[in-house]
């Protein structure tokens, strides 16, 4: 049985992921924030990419605890990446629809690898922390969805 200080490997290489991933999230919201014009837009980016931090330092912790050393940096390729590639392109031609196309794009990334995650670590004391920054990043993108389709 899994305790916060005995994790399985496979439990801890699904940490790292999302580990990896909230960093590359993080760190492309804020890029985001900055390049856009659009003060509401970069606000919301802004928060998303504060919420995606404070995950990945907790992740960080439960991976630490075990102790294992948790991961300190995004990933170099996979979605989100490729994601945040196009998303730099689409703000230099300051089209808002489209970074928030993308942003969704790379938001149902995210919400995609918490579900992987998540089925094996039910029953795990991680659970209820994953389960909360899952629902967390679905509301994410769902008021991300909401902003987008707002544009006409």
């Amino acid at each position: 049985m899994e305790t916060l200080h005995d994790l399985d490997q496979k439990t801890i290489d699904g940490i790292q992921d999302l580990i990896a991933i909230n960093i590359d999230s993080e760190k492309g919201f804020a890029e985001a924030a900055d390049k856009i014009e659009n003060a509401r837009v970069a606000s919301v980016f802004r928060d998303i990419g504060r919420e995606r931090a404070n995950f990945a330092t907790e992740l960080q912790g439960a991976v630490a605890r075990s102790g294992d050393s948790p991961e300190e940096s995004g990933s170099v390729k996979g979605t989100l990446h490729r994601w945040w590639l196009s998303l730099r392109g689409s703000i230099q031609d300051g089209e808002e629809k489209a970074v928030l196309d993308e942003a969704v794009r790379g938001e149902d990334a995210i919400v995609g690898k918490y579900e992987d995650v998540l089925p094996n670590v039910a029953g795990n004391p991680l659970n209820d922390m994953l389960l909360k920054q899952y629902e967390t990043v679905k509301s994410g993108r769902d008021a991300l969805t909401d902003l987008r389709d707002s544009y006409k």
